[in-house]
């Protein structure tokens, strides 16, 4: 050669100690500077162009699925990876031309070939995964614009959905990766069902919620922030998984309640609607005019703020109590909240109760009316002094 190095000899390790020390730096720096710059400048280079060619035949959207950059294990993130591992490879097989060591690697390899078939199913098994991967990219932008552009799928459903997603793609992909490898399946399958069976029988209460999980995110009796009475218990709907349903109570506390306990229990929502209406019962005396105490109560609950003007506040007689005629009061608040409904009822009673004392309308104290009555027959009271 014109420079007078065999480099035939130099690459297995027949150069002297300088030039091979020479050429380890060189490929050294030759390595760090593609790991490091040229292979992500090119890679990006590369998808850019892709970008391109998928803007010009009108499929942006598609691309945006698949290529998504802020993914650690994205399309653009692997290639990236799998240029430097190859250049890695590369450099360290030449390191070990330079320093004389192929050789011995060489028969290795030799000792342990690997036949092209399984080189072949190796690249198919990874593209089968790399498409599941792709797919549920695909199905993830999708099924995120259908949330963006519908009120009906919650947050909630979509994560449930997004992650039944995943799990059927990976698992065909499994299957299809199983199949080419020529394992047997139906043995797979049984042994699957049988272990199916125990841990049914040792999990029936889990099993039982994950059911009434997906129960719940296809009947959408309550969404996060809802506030809800479930059986006996009263709360903010905080977190809802495929296992159970938590709930933020009034005092603060934090209550968990399975997912198959909710399916069964009767379900309160205050938060539906976007407004609630309360009932406030009040008793007046015997004495008192009901027609009169009622416009009274009416005109006092249409000045109260907390109160919605729409639909009006409504007064009714609810029943004769043994002390009292007992008047229910039905008025509306909006945006329900514990909080709200506790302060449009306290402003209630202050109304009624000052209207009725401006009024003269007696909220009575419970009574009881005493009578005495003369026996007659065989029984009479002794005179004081009398004969025996």
């Amino acid at each position: 050669m014109g420079s007078g190095y065999d480099w035939n000899a130099i690459f297995h390790g027949g150069g002297s100690l300088e030039t091979q020390v020479l050429l380890t730096a060189l490929a050294l720096g030759i390595a760090v500077f593609l790991v490091a710059v040229l292979v992500p400048v090119l890679v990006r280079v590369v998808f850019l162009g892709i970008e391109w060619l998928f803007g010009l035949m009108g499929l942006t959207g598609v691309y945006k699925a698949i290529h998504r950059p802020e993914a650690n294990w994205g399309p653009e993130s692997l290639t990236v990876k799998l240029l430097r591992v190859v250049v890695v490879v590369l450099a360290g097989i030449g390191l070990l031309g330079i320093w004389g060591e192929i050789q011995p690697v060489l028969r290795v390899l030799q000792t342990f070939s690997i036949p092209s078939s399984l080189v072949i199913q190796s690249v198919i098994t990874v593209l089968l995964f790399v498409g599941a991967y792709t797919g549920m990219g695909i199905l993830h932008h999708w099924v995120e614009e259908l949330t963006a552009r519908s009120d009906r799928i919650s947050a909630h459903q979509e994560e449930i959905s997004l992650r039944v997603v995943q799990i059927i793609f990976l698992t065909a992909a499994a299957i299809a990766a199983l199949s080419l490898w020529g394992i047997d399946l139906g043995g797979l399958l049984v042994g699957a069902g049988f272990l199916g069976i125990v841990a049914g029988l040792a999990a029936q209460q889990t099993l039982g919620s994950l059911i009434a999980g997906f129960v719940l995110m296809l009947s959408r009796p309550f969404e996060i922030g809802d506030w809800v009475e479930i059986g006996d218990h009263e709360g903010i709907v905080s977190e809802v998984t495929i296992v159970n349903t938590r709930l933020e109570n009034f005092d603060g506390e934090l209550v968990v309640l399975p997912n198959d306990a909710v399916g069964n229990a009767t379900i309160v929502n205050r938060s539906t609607k976007g407004r609630l209406r309360l009932r406030v019962e009040v008793g007046i005396d015997y004495s008192s005019d009901p027609e009169h105490a009622m416009n009274v109560a009416k005109e006092a609950l249409s000045e109260v703020d907390n109160i919605l003007s729409v639909p009006r506040p409504r007064v009714i007689t609810s029943r004769l109590d043994d002390s009292a005629i007992v008047l229910e009061l039905r008025f509306w608040i909006d945006k329900p909240s514990a909080r709200r409904r506790a302060k449009a009822i306290s402003a209630a009673i202050r109304a009624v109760s000052g209207a009725f004392q401006e009024a003269g309308i007696k909220i009575p104290f419970p009574q009881r009316e005493l009578s005495g009555r003369e026996e007659t027959g065989g029984f009479h009271v002794i005179e004081s002094g009398g004969e025996d």
